[in-house]
């Protein structure tokens, strides 16, 4: 869980890095609680409830496959680590990973698909790490000439607004009859937050998208040091609303760029197929990224796959079969794996990929 507030600027690499650190873990008894929660009254005093009866839900679950005596110690560990969690304002999701040496909670900005237990050898990851990288991160830069606000999002959810450095209030206010004084006093304003911009991005190099009335985007970016990072302009005053109501108010115009900047990947795979750079076959795909050939793997948005691997063969698995066959979702691990071997997945929204199934892969060579 997230102690120190000083870190609480880097909440998406820290969700990264924890996740991919905890996907590693092995032991006999690894306890997975994954909860949707509820950022308002009076929904959120169902959360506490929820996360009892998972609890319970778990503890029948350890007996069966644990035994009692390391069931009591698990237990203990998810008894302690429930009482530290406070469910105002959480972010939209709650998940517990508890074994025999591991007591963790991470918040989480995304919506997780049903509430579950898992008790395994593993912890279960897969569908959270799938979930930070399927939709766009970036940061809302909440513009006016009297105060500046800089909220993180991914998706059409906040993560955090920023309070190290933000809110900046402009300290150069002059009368309303000097004119000429009065739009030297917004551009100094304008160039302070645009220093405390590049703090922010010095940290997490994520894209700009600026909330600001029409008559200010053109005057910010004259002076802005960063305009390779901004990608798009929210026309309003937004300035006294809420995060959420402010995102939400964004999101369209955030789509429209996530979905073109995808759509424009799309080019690389056809000159992929062009140059014969490119893979279909699940077998092939994942021994190639295993190699570290892969570069981009193209996915159908939602699109997912239960299967065995065996000798690194890819033996696909029906929906039906696949809690039976005890297997996961083979999409979800080969976008994993290729972001741990350097490269990187877009998911497109569209038809363009039903030549291929859903699933292809670019390689380097």
């Amino acid at each position: 869980m997230i102690k120190n507030k000083n870190k609480l600027r880097l909440i998406m690499p820290y969700l990264n890095s924890t996740l991919k650190k905890l996907k590693d873990v092995q032991s006999d008894c690894c306890v997975t609680i994954l909860y949707e929660t509820h950022p308002h009254l009076p929904d959120n005093e169902k959360d506490s409830l929820e996360l009892k009866n998972l609890i319970k839900e778990a503890e029948s679950k350890l007996m069966t496959v644990c035994g009692k005596e390391k069931s009591a110690l698990i237990m203990d560990k998810i008894n302690d680590l429930a009482a530290d969690i406070g469910h105002k304002g959480a972010l939209q999701s709650i998940v517990l990973f508890v074994n025999e040496n591991i007591a963790e909670y991470v918040r989480m900005p995304v919506n997780i698909s049903q509430n579950k237990v898992t008790v395994g050898k593993t912890f279960q990851i897969r569908e959270l790490l799938r979930a930070l990288h399927q939709e766009p991160n970036y940061y809302l830069l909440v513009l006016s000439r009297d105060r500046a606000r800089m909220i993180e999002a991914l998706g059409n959810k906040e993560v955090m607004e920023i309070t190290d450095g933000f809110p900046l209030d402009n300290s150069f206010k002059v009368p309303d009859s000097d004119a000429s004084l009065e739009n030297g006093a917004f551009s100094q304003f304008f160039n302070r937050v645009d220093e405390q911009l590049n703090k922010t991005l010095l940290e997490n190099r994520l894209p700009v998208f600026i909330s600001t009335e029409e008559s200010n985007f053109p005057e910010f970016l004259k002076i802005s040091d960063h305009k390779e990072w901004i990608k798009g302009f929210i026309p309003g005053n937004n300035e006294g609303d809420k995060a959420e109501n402010i995102i939400l108010n964004a999101w369209s115009a955030v789509k429209k760029w996530n979905d073109q900047k995808n759509h424009q990947r799309l080019e690389e795979l056809d000159q992929a197929v062009g140059a014969k750079l490119f893979l279909t076959d699940f077998t092939e795909i994942w021994r190639a990224i295993l190699e570290g050939r892969g570069r981009t793997l193209f996915v159908k948005q939602g699109y997912s796959r239960p299967a065995k691997l065996e000798n690194n063969v890819v033996q696909l698995v029906s929906a039906e079969n696949a809690q039976e066959a005890n297997v996961e979702d083979i999409i979800g691990e080969m976008i994993e794996k290729n972001i741990d071997f350097g490269g990187d997945a877009v998911f497109v929204d569209g038809n363009e990929l039903e030549r291929y199934d859903g699933l292809v892969l670019v390689t380097r060579y």
